[in-house]
């Protein structure tokens, strides 16, 4: 199933792209994550089709979806579920836990930064470990489960900033930009009538599973791991060759997490280009979207308005590849 994967890849996005309107490197970006079994952070204005589009993957993907609209007044117990009185076959009162809305494959949980940070800790759990633990007991989420989280620019009224673990537990973030003149046309053409375009399921979830896995053992040669791990220590401010921008602007470097969403993506985007082992290319193409996220600024930095993508494109022009350091 491997070596066909570049068709089946193309074959999805084709048939997405029939409802969702321009976005060719989003969508590319998302799928990538989903092969890599991971969670994604969208972030946008209102608006944009993000919800839209995580709809139209859980019938492309043939996953069976769930939806939390977040709000200040959301508790833990709305998304996870909760323990309720009930009788048994035989008459007699017990506890019974009633399941909430992660219990689901593909998971969107709506304008994840106007829950509190109580509702946000909820899904802490339940990214890392895909369970839910409740009145003592420990309750699996189906295979696969995947979230796909939205997020409104912090600038905006009612958000809570998303905490640095909660931040970590996402593969990759990606922010969705506003369409151009020739989008806005065709969005205007495809979704003002009463039709919708009927999605037909490219992949079913045990499928889905056995890609994963398969995309997984993709090799990666030691050198482009060693690459990719300098990259994560030159995110750090302590790091004696760290960049001044770096030592300046920056409280907290990426985690290791960061080092195994630029491995797990890279794997995958290897096999999309058709190629027999992982690269420092594609390390570098991944880079920005596995690690801004991870790239903590300090006051000065906020203050300053630095961007982490700016500092990680820097990254990447200090930090020699294998290529550059025999060159050299």
């Amino acid at each position: 199933m491997a070596a066909s994967f570049p068709a089946l890849f193309g074959r999805i996005k084709a048939e997405l792209q029939q409802a969702i309107v321009g976005y060719d490197a989003l969508l590319e970006d998302v799928l990538v994550a989903t092969f890599a079994a991971g969670h994604v952070l969208l972030e946008g204005v209102p608006g944009l089709g993000k919800t839209f589009l995580v709809r139209c993957m859980s019938q492309v993907l043939g996953l069976e979806p769930g939806r939390v609209q977040c709000t200040p007044d959301l508790m833990p117990a709305d998304i996870l579920g909760t323990q309720i009185v009930n009788e048994n076959e035989h008459g007699r009162r017990v506890m019974f836990f009633e399941k909430g809305p992660v219990f689901k494959n593909l998971l969107l949980v709506d304008e994840i930064n106007r829950a509190t940070p109580k509702t946000q800790a909820a899904l802490l759990e339940v990214m890392q470990e895909r369970a839910v633990t409740a009145g003592g007991e420990r309750h699996s989420l189906p295979d696969p489960f995947l979230v796909l989280a939205t997020q409104n620019p912090m600038e905006m009224e009612g958000t809570y900033p998303l905490p640095e673990a909660q931040l970590d537990r996402f593969l990759f973030k990606l922010s969705v930009p506003f369409p151009d003149l020739d989008a806005l046309v065709e969005i205007s053409r495809r979704t003002t009538g009463f039709e919708e375009p009927q999605l037909q399921a490219q992949l079913s979830g045990p499928e889905l599973i056995a890609l994963q896995q398969q995309l997984a053992g993709v090799p990666l040669a030691d050198p482009v791991a060693h690459y990719a791990s300098r990259l994560i220590l030159a995110t750090h401010p302590n790091q004696p060759d760290a960049l001044p921008e770096v030592k300046r602007f920056v409280a907290y470097g990426s985690s290791p997490r960061g080092l195994q969403a630029l491995v797990r993506g890279a794997r995958v985007l290897a096999a999309l280009r058709g190629a027999s082992a992982a690269s420092c290319q594609e390390v570098r193409d991944l880079a920005l979207v596995a690690l801004r996220h991870r790239v903590i600024l300090n006051f000065e930095g906020e203050a300053q308005n630095v961007r982490s993508d700016d500092l990680i494109a820097k990254i990447l022009e200090k930090v020699p590849t294998p290529a550059q350091q025999a060159a050299a």
